[in-house]
This record gives C-alpha cells, structure tokens and sequence, in this order.
C-alpha cells in the first residue's frame, strides 16, 4: 500500500506526543525536583505581627503596596475592611484567635497579622488601679478568661482583687485565675491578760438536836442534823438527862471569807490569716466506755473489764485568728475560755460489781467568741463579767422554831454569797522578727548565791543584771540594790 509524504509526517507527530504524553504520565511529578521547587508558601503566621485586639475594637493598618487580595481565616472573629488602596481596617467580632493577611497584584504578600481578640478590660484595668493606687494589679485576657497578676502587701488585697475582678468580667468565678502574689504576709502579735476574781463568804450557825423522852411506856425520839451545804465546825457539846430521857444539842458555827485569784497573761503571734492558740490548765481524765470479754451475744461483765479514758482540757485558752486589713488594721476572730473542775454537779460512777467507784467531777466554763476590728496598739475589753450568786437557807425543829426567842435554839441558817468577775483585755500589734541579742530569757544573769550567804544570811540567789550590756545612765546613779530578786 502507497503511502504519500503529508500522511508520514502526521503519523511521526502523532507518535512523537504519545511517547511524550507516556513519559509524563509514567513517574510523579512531587519526585521531580524541578516541579516541587515551583511550590512555596507565600503567606503564614512565621512573619505574622501579634496584635491583641478588645470585641467591638478595631485598628487601623496603613501597607507599604497596593492592596489586591485579603484573607480572613475566620471571619467571626474578626473582619478586615478595605477603605483605600493601602489603608485597612480590622474589626475585633468575638473571642477567639484568627489570622489577616493582605497581598498585592502580584500575589505578594504585603503584611499578615495574628490577631486575638479578647475581652475589653479596660474599665477592669482602672477599676483595679483606682482601687489599689499603691499595689501592682495587672490583669490579661486569655481566651475566654482572665488572668490577674502582680503583687499586693497583703492577702486581703488578693482576695479583694480577686472579687472585683469575678464582679466584673460576668459573675463567673472559674473564669478569673487569681496568680498575684503577696510581698509579706504580716504577722499579728496578741497580748491577752485574763484576770479573775472569786469571793467566797459562807455563814454558818445552827444546833444539832438528839434525843428520846420516855414517860412510862411512851417514848419519844427525835433527831435534827442541819443540812449544811459545807462542812460546818462544832463549837460545843451539852447532854441533858433524867431518868430515861436524855438530849444532846451540838452548837455548830462557822464564817468562812475566802478569794481565788486567777491570772494568765499569754502572748501569741500568728501570721495574717492562720489561726493560733494557747492553754494554761490541764487535762482530766473521764471514763469514755468498758471494754469486756463477749461469750457469743452475751456480754461478761466482771473485774476483768478494762476502762478506755478520755482527756477533757480546763484552764485558761485561747484561739485567735488575726487578717490585716491594711497599714494598722486588724480583723480579729477571738475565742477565750476560762474553766476549772468543779464538785458541783458531779458524777460518782460504779464500773463494775466489786470495784471501786468513780467520781468525775464537772466543769465551771466561762467563754466568750467575738470577731472585731481593731487598730494595730488598741485594746479591746472582753467578757467582762460580774456573777454574783446568793443562796440562805433557814433549817429547824418543826414549830419550835417558830418560838419568838427560845426558837433560836431550833433553827440554823446557811449563807453562801459567791462573787465571780472576769475580764479579759486583748491587745493586737502587727510585728516584725527581731535580732536574737534583742530578746531576754528570765534566767538572764541567774546566779546561785554561795554555800555562806545561803547559810548565814539565807540568801539564794545572787543580785544580777543582764550580762554584756551597758546600763542607762539613770541606773547609773542608783546606789541600792536591784535586779531579779527570789523571795
């Protein structure tokens, strides 16, 4: 078959761009080094300016080219508007993050922005600063919370801090990371003087009357025992007999005045916020339950069984928490107590069959709990009380007693008048930690007195002053003598 020239040509063309279509289609273009340094990235975040931005806010970007192309990854967080060929506006939406990016004719990328709009917090910034002018509060929008730092004086300040900023970012307390810190946390020292006085005044006069009359086959006895509340002294003894009739009468008086001081004067120091405490008493020990042998569901119950013993405290105590409010002033929660055993009221317990009896005896309390607000130096002035407690009885010979003036010789009275008055005086000072060689033990200088002073004059210390110190010139004139002296 004859082929012509023209119809050669075409089918070597043909083959030539199928061979070149194969030899395209054959091995990946990504493993061409030629096609993948065509692709580059014109635009990301590496070269981007971080630009914090409020919701509502908005900033104005003047580009050094021509404006063509805008990107805007997420337009509800924020829009970019174009107002002239080089001047944009960019508007904060919601809260979030996104990203801007502006290109030219070219497709260069002119500028691109890392935008993150937050909360406006500008009126929280000056609320915190006209608040505490002289404290470092700052506070910053993370997301959808806040974030406040800085440092205060004092953890009340904190706290306050803190509270305004809950208040004003919408209520919502998990929102607010508080990450300020305190400079010094002040320290509160508490003076405490607890002073009480008792009287006791027992008045006692009475005739203990025994007897029998008999007058043939009738016998009479009789028997009067005054019923003193507190063991009254006999002050003489008469019997009157005849026949077979006899009476004793035992005269019993007493006067009793008698005072109890009780004074404690602890000293405390706890930092601004923590608690601290004292006791000056002890502890008694109180039956708390047995513990005995089991015989299946039956208890035995002998000698064998054991006590388990609880300690109740008395004395003197006090609980006191101290939060500085600021320069001088102290909120202060106070709790005192002053107890002491008392036989009134007692308890007299019998363990167990064939043992010795229990007396537990009870507690006299008086306590006061109070939360006030003092200056640093003042005093306060607690649980100041007067209890006064009166009780007489008149005791006798039924109708006899009643006689106008051999009646006397039938009847006894009991007085008891019993004062208590208790005063508790606070006093809070804000402190700081002194040097070593400014504080002083009592035993300063103690010195025992030698074997011929102890021996011939009785003396048993020495006249000391503190060692290493120079004394003040007034002390210097005084010619007697002085320091710590043991009576």
């Amino acid at each position: 078959m004859m082929t012509t020239p023209g119809i050669l040509r075409a089918s070597v063309c043909a083959a030539a761009l199928l061979a070149l279509a194969l030899g395209l289609a054959g091995p990946s273009r990504a493993s061409d080094p030629a096609a993948s340094s065509l692709i580059r990235v014109t635009a990301s975040d590496s070269g981007s300016r971080f630009v914090p931005l409020g919701i509502g806010k908005s900033i104005v970007i003047d580009l050094p080219g021509d404006i063509k192309d805008v990107l805007v990854a997420d337009p509800k967080i924020a829009n970019a508007v174009v107002r002239t060929s080089r001047r944009a506006y960019i508007i904060g939406a919601a809260v979030g993050q996104t990203n801007v990016f502006f290109f030219d004719a070219n497709g260069t990328q002119l500028a691109g922005f890392d935008i993150a709009v937050k909360r406006d917090l500008n009126g929280v910034r000056a609320a915190l600063k006209q608040m505490f002018p002289n404290s470092d509060v700052r506070i910053e929008g993370v997301g959808d919370g806040v974030i406040l730092s800085g440092s205060v004086s004092s953890q009340v300040e904190s706290q306050q801090a803190y509270d305004l900023a809950v208040r004003l970012v919408g209520g919502e307390a998990t929102k607010v990371a508080n990450a300020i810190s305190v400079n010094t946390r002040d320290q509160v020292m508490l003076k405490v003087t607890v002073a009480e006085i008792q009287r006791d005044i027992v008045k006692q006069l009475g005739i203990d009357l025994n007897g029998a009359l008999s007058n043939g086959a009738e016998n009479l006895a009789f028997s009067v025992v005054n019923p003193f509340t507190a063991a009254a002294t006999d002050i003489g003894q008469s019997t009157v007999s005849g026949g077979n009739s006899s009476v004793q009468g035992t005269l019993r008086a007493m006067e009793r005045a008698g005072v109890i001081r009780t004074l404690a004067e602890p000293t405390l120091t706890a930092i601004s916020g923590e608690s601290a405490s004292f006791l000056a008493g002890g502890e008694f020990p109180v039956p708390g339950g047995y513990t005995c042998g089991n015989a299946g569901t039956t208890l035995i119950v002998s000698t064998s069984c054991q006590i388990s013993i609880q300690f109740k405290k008395f004395g003197v105590g006090l609980n006191f928490t101290p939060v500085v409010l600021s320069e001088g002033r102290i909120s202060l929660k106070v709790m005192t107590e002053v107890s002491e055993l008392s036989n009134e009221n007692a308890i007299t317990l019998q363990p167990v069959p064939g043992g010795s009896s229990l007396t537990i005896p009870s507690i006299r309390t008086r306590r006061a709990d109070t939360t006030v607000e003092i200056p640093s130096g003042g005093s306060l002035a607690m649980a100041g009380m007067l209890q006064e407690q009166t009780r007489q009885a008149i005791n006798g010979f039924p109708g006899l007693m009643q006689l106008p003036v051999l009646g006397a010789l039938f009847r006894s009275r009991d007085y008891l008048n019993r004062q208590t008055e208790l005063a508790v005086i606070i006093t809070p000072y804000v402190v700081r930690a002194v040097a070593r060689k400014d504080l002083s033990r009592p035993d300063d200088g103690y010195a025992d007195s030698s074997d011929g002073a102890a021996v011939l004059l009785g003396r048993i210390n020495r006249i000391y002053g503190r060692p290493n110190r120079n004394e003040p010139a007034a002390t210097a004139s005084y010619r007697g003598k002085y320091g710590f002296i043991v009576d």
